[in-house]
């Protein structure tokens, strides 16, 4: 019997009937990596000696096995130097042991207190010491998104190859040993509605414990927990546990407790518009009522829920191919992102897209070589984004330096516009990231290095530092302070 293969993110399992053509083409992408290996390795060495010229904090993590989803969770403790925060990973395994969704305690340095030195002395090969597994569920499949709900970030929301959404309450789940034939952890509560298999489009509402899924079977799903917490509020069988509260779901037993099933919820609605697979979805930050999707079919649809279960505005070609990720500014909810598998990031203003299908994006954000794999949004400055891709590379841009005028000459004449710095820590597809609302201008962001380094995968949570997104007038101010010091310094040489 053959070992099971390992999903690649590429986006998603191809099917069956491509897989000859695959196949043909795996020998001519293995030579083409023998020759671009070179050209890698090349440029994260030149990007790690750059470190502690560009980076305020870093922290390398290596991963044995792969994660496809990378989220913050609560603030625990505040310190002087850092703070302890919780942080979810998955780990994506080969099969010979189970899959996890893993709970982990991670130090968060504060800006202004690791030393320059201490930042680029990493070993790719070791763990950082800022981050520590706290716990560990196993998880019916593999982990390929998760959620974490806003009001409460304990509750997680996760997606598996399945049609169903999965809920856990991590401080509330049993710490599991994830061995070979380990049974699996039982969610808190099963989401149910969809009829095919929903893999990545997965976000949570900010204001109200809403959940929203897309999938395979080209359809949108909404949910409110809230419809599980008010019929279970009466029933015995709802347990506190100790500390934050409590937790607000039935018990669903332990992962040996096989008599035990997961309570369920079906949709509130469900809602249909696409032609192909739904690859993402997000809540407009100010309305419960409204959301957006994007899909295989390169359509950006926008849903009201007041308005039924049909398109509200459906742009017909937001892209030239498959949408994988989409997100709705949280400072301003007239512009949305979108990411591609034609390599670019396009911004929309949604008063400019007309019942028509007809939509034309603000600006398009030209700066990967492969397909983008995750946008979004800063919670720091309303005109900041993020966007990663399977070029390697987590691009940060301010859409309000696009048009500017560069007085002096820049040393990269050819930078892409609005792209003002660009993380290149990663050898490999860059599969999720998340900024950090908790600690300003701080990102957790993974990769999946099997097809590269042979190695599984690679965490980092890094800060760039402020001296590249203040004003630049303030930061001229502060470097003259230091004139005379570093001319000093000179002359001694």
């Amino acid at each position: 019997m053959e070992p099971p293969v390992v999903k690649k993110r590429g986006r998603k399992p191809k099917p069956k009937d491509e897989k000859d053509q695959q196949q043909q083409s795996s020998a001519k992408m293995k030579e083409a990596k023998k020759v671009q290996q070179p050209s890698v390795d090349d440029k994260y060495t030149q990007w790690k000696s750059l470190v502690p010229v560009l980076y305020d904090w870093l922290a390398n993590h290596n991963l044995v096995w792969p994660s496809l989803s990378c989220r913050w969770g609560p603030q625990l403790e505040l310190a002087a130097c850092k703070n302890r925060q919780r942080l979810y990973l998955s780990e994506q395994t080969d099969g010979s042991v189970p899959n996890t969704l893993v709970i982990a305690n991670c130090e968060v340095v504060k800006p202004r207190v690791a030393a320059a030195e201490h930042i680029s002395q990493f070993n790719e090969e070791a763990r950082s010491p800022f981050v520590r597994k706290y716990k560990t569920i196993i998880h019916p499949g593999e982990v390929n998104r998760i959620r974490e709900l806003p009001q409460n970030s304990r509750i997680v929301a996760t997606h598996t190859d399945s049609p169903d959404v999965l809920i856990w309450d991590v401080e509330a789940q049993p710490n599991r040993h994830a061995v070979l034939g380990a049974t699996n952890s039982r969610p808190d509560l099963i989401l149910t509605g969809h009829q095919d298999n929903a893999e990545f489009a997965l976000a949570m509402c900010p204001t109200e414990p809403l959940v929203l899924s897309g999938g395979k079977d080209k359809t949108v799903v909404l949910w409110s927990i809230q419809d599980h917490i008010t019929a279970s509020a009466t029933d015995p069988a709802t347990v506190k546990s100790p500390g934050s509260g409590g937790s607000i779901f039935k018990r669903a037993g332990d992962g040996n407790d096989k008599a035990a099933d997961s309570p369920s919820v079906g949709p509130r609605g469900i809602y249909q518009g696409h032609e192909d697979t739904v690859e993402d979805v997000t809540f407009c930050p100010s309305s419960i009522q409204e959301f957006c999707s994007v899909g295989d079919d390169s359509c950006l649809i926008l849903w009201d829920t007041r308005v039924g279960s049909s398109p509200a505005v459906k742009v017909e070609k937001a892209h030239d191919a498959d949408l994988h990720c989409v997100d709705w500014n949280p400072h301003d909810d007239n512009l949305i992102l979108t990411g591609s598998a034609d390599n670019s990031v396009r911004m929309f203003d949604r008063r400019n897209l007309a019942s028509n299908g007809v939509g034309t994006p603000v600006y398009k954000f030209e700066g990967h070589k492969a397909a983008v794999l995750c946008v979004q949004w800063s919670p720091d400055k309303s005109s900041v984004f993020g966007s990663s891709a399977e070029d390697g590379l987590l691009n940060i841009w301010d859409y309000e330096k696009v048009g500017m005028k560069v007085e002096r000459p820049t040393r990269a004449p050819s930078s892409p516009a609005g792209l003002f710095f660009q993380h290149a820590g990663h050898r490999d597809k860059v599969v999720d990231f998340h900024w950090n609302a908790s600690d300003p201008w701080t990102i957790v962001s993974v990769s999946d290095d099997c097809d590269t380094t042979g190695g599984g995968g690679t965490l980092q949570i890094w800060r760039m530092s402020d001296l590249i997104y203040r004003p630049e007038d303030e930061v001229l101010t502060e470097l003259e302070k230091f004139k005379s010091h570093v001319i000093a310094c000179a002359s001694k040489t």
